[in-house]
């Protein structure tokens, strides 16, 4: 009998490494080395001879944000359920991105993490479990994920243009790409093709050119507009450690969100956003304004009196999107996605490394269960399903609030929606509630452990005492 989706969530999310693993391959070509690539090749260290990124970017990324991560400049985050998949597969991990640089949380970090929602000073996460959290640049990040990849003995990198497939019958049988500063396509044969190269993937065109079906695309137009800029830390200007603000759509309020982040270099790394037509700039007086008009005092203070390190970087997102490769009818052998190639969403909630690591858990999982490697990997897309289900259920339930989006709207709407207001608003000032909320949006647990009796009446009976203190 399968699994429940919240079932098979919780054996996805597990820090226990695998015990056993067997080679079931001579060679894997993982197309795309950020993160999901990366993740993607670290697990198929174990189950292949040999594995070969080719990455388009050959720059350095400990120099910064490489050009095929627009976004990199931007705030992210690794949620816990990330940071514990970054453990499972690279042991000490958080030690030695702390060694590295990365910021210690002082000893009164939960209470200087603030999270205020519509102007409200909500509860400090609850501890994770996942160890101190790793709260990083996204070129730092990545740069030590890179290192840990490519120490492993049978893993190699080069530096190229993906160009297409290679399909032999009912087979994916390898990859071509272009060696960057030439001209003529290079063929590498595989066992398996990992498709990792993120929202701008060709691999629908690709699936097309060959007499098969393009995987069903949905989309939701989301219009985000970032803009970020770093500052160096000074305890003159402020005490803050982290800071999330996020403002929804309602009466007389605009969403907007916003985000402070202590980083690597003794840095901040400072974020405001907007949607649709309100668009920050890159201009510097813009920033400063935003910050001291619509944030809580800390951004104001920071952006005024901190010294800023560079400019300010835009990013505009247009929608998430998801490719529903489980829906296809035909699909060739020997090709899976991961990451971003296969789900994108609104970066708000921070969701897109950390599933991309869990990606990288369906594809462990799958290559452990002993599958035929020319049959296509459905069982592997199922697995990703429930990982990008959860996802987007947690972004696009907020994000369908957005006034400039129009659907669509899924089954049980309105009763899921005042639900989850009432869970939001109980959440801010309940630790219990707070922390059940919190495993959730951090991905640490499925969406429908919120349905749980308990949950529902604990939530009910707060809501209605708050409702009478009114």
């Amino acid at each position: 009998m399968p699994l429940s989706p919240s079932r098979t969530f919780s054996q996805l999310t597990t820090a226990e490494r695998p015990a056993r693993t067997s080679v079931v391959m001579r060679r894997a070509v993982v197309l795309g080395g950020s993160i999901a690539g990366l993740m993607a090749a670290r697990v198929l260290s174990d189950h292949a001879e040999e594995v070969l990124i080719v990455e388009r970017d050959p720059s350095d990324v400990d120099g910064g944000p490489r050009p095929g991560v627009p976004q990199g400049s931007q705030v992210h985050a690794l949620l816990p359920a990330g940071q514990v998949q970054l453990e499972r597969w690279f042991p000490g991990f958080a030690d030695e991105a702390l060694a590295l640089g990365a910021p210690l949380p002082p000893s009164d970090g939960a209470t200087r993490a603030k999270i205020y929602v519509n102007g409200e000073l909500g509860l400090p996460p609850a501890p994770s479990g996942a160890g101190p959290a790793l709260i990083t640049t996204r070129p730092f990040l990545e740069a030590l994920v890179r290192r840990r990849t490519l120490a492993v003995d049978n893993i190699t990198m080069v530096y190229g243009r993906a160009d297409g497939l290679v399909l032999d019958g009912g087979r994916v049988t390898g990859a071509r790409y272009v060696p960057e500063g030439g001209t003529e396509p290079v063929v590498e044969s595989a066992d398996l093709v990992v498709d990792a190269m993120g929202r701008s993937s060709r691999l629908s065109d690709w699936l097309a050119d060959g007499g098969w079906p393009r995987p069903p695309m949905q989309r939701m137009p989301i219009k985000l507009n970032y803009a970020t800029a770093l500052f160096s830390h000074d305890e003159t200007v402020s005490d803050a450690w982290v800071a999330v603000y996020h403002t929804m759509a309602g009466k007389g309020r605009t969403a907007r969100i916003g985000g402070i982040n202590s980083v690597e270099g003794d840095r901040w790394i400072m974020l405001v956003a907007g949607y649709d037509a309100d668009r920050p700039s890159r201009d510097v007086a813009d920033f400063v304004t935003r910050c001291r008009q619509h944030y809580p005092e800390m951004f104001g203070d920071i952006a005024e009196r901190g010294e800023m390190l560079g400019g300010v970087v835009t990013y505009h997102q247009a929608d998430s999107r998801r490719r529903d490769f489980h829906k296809l009818d035909r699909m060739p052998a020997g090709l899976v996605a991961a990451g971003d190639a296969v789900a994108s969403f609104n970066p708000v909630y921070g969701q897109g490394m950390t599933s991309a690591t869990l990606h990288a858990s369906c594809l462990s999982a799958y290559l452990r269960s002993g599958p035929n490697l020319d049959e296509p990997a459905r069982a592997y897309f199922e697995q990703v399903r429930v990982i990008v289900d959860a996802a987007w259920r947690i972004s696009t339930s907020a994000d369908i609030e957005l006034p400039h989006v129009d659907g669509p709207y899924p089954p049980g709407y309105r009763v899921t929606k005042w639900f989850g207001d009432l869970l939001f608003r109980t959440s801010l000032t309940d630790p219990v509630l707070n922390d059940r909320l919190g495993r959730v949006t951090t991905m640490l647990e499925h969406p429908a452990t919120l349905s749980r009796p308990g949950t529902l009446l604990r939530a009910l009976r707060l809501g209605l005492l708050r409702s009478r203190k009114a």
